[in-house]
């Protein structure tokens, strides 16, 4: 597999989930602010022009864009972390849409508004913090009845989400009082996978200050 990635959360996904179904790949590490991923090399790969994309070598050199589609397609592909029975696996199915539609989009823009944006709009952080917090709600009251997200087996949905809520700090996302999902997140923490997963490729040596600077250009063009 070549791998063409950032350190970011969508990134951090499809490492841990490489890590975690034992695959060989190759780290293909795209600069953001370089704008590498708009580059017609790339393009090629993923027409939307964003991280993370994939290339299976095994496969007629076929690639795949969406992180999403990407872990249905390496889940379906090793036959791990995802189950073959219908039911169970609609379940992972709906807690992946759930990162990709409600989790990952609100963090983002919290993310933006919070950090990044140059302008600081209360009312625009408000609505993304918020709308982050009940998404945290809804994923805790899961956890209270169920291992992992999708039952009591651990699947691509929770590779999935948990890069995106362990820098629930960052996004000014406060999970007091959310022990099932505190308790979810320390276990995956714990992982190898997760562990090697969240630094594949290294994460900016930059200071968070630095760091929301540099991204504030790229937001701003």
């Amino acid at each position: 597999m070549d791998l063409y990635t950032a350190a970011t959360p969508n990134g951090f996904k499809i490492s841990t989930a490489l890590e975690e179904m034992g695959l060989d790949y190759q780290v293909h590490h795209l600069d953001l602010m370089a704008n590498e991923q708009k580059q017609p090399e790339f393009l090629a790969i993923n027409p939307n022009g964003r991280i993370p994309a994939i290339i299976d070598r095994n496969n007629d050199d076929y690639a795949i864009f969406e992180s999403g589609a990407i872990l249905i397609y390496l889940a379906e592909k090793t036959g791990k972390f995802y189950p073959k029975d219908p039911k169970k696996r609609s379940q992972v199915i709906q807690w992946l849409m759930f990162q990709m539609g409600g989790v990952g989009p609100m963090m983002g823009q919290a993310n933006v508004f919070y950090r990044y944006f140059p302008e600081k709009i209360p009312a625009a952080i408000e609505r993304y913090q918020n709308e982050g917090r009940r998404l945290f709600e809804v994923m805790n009251s899961q956890l209270a009845n169920n291992q992992y997200l999708a039952g009591d087996e651990y699947t691509i949905a929770d590779m999935a989400t948990w890069p995106w809520v362990r820098i629930h700090e960052w996004s000014g996302v406060d999970i007091q009082g959310l022990n099932h999902l505190q308790r979810w997140l320390d276990e995956l923490a714990q992982r190898p996978a997760c562990q090697k997963g969240i630094v594949t490729p290294p994460p900016s040596e930059l200071s968070d200050e630095e760091r929301a600077k540099q991204i504030q250009k790229m937001v701003t063009k």
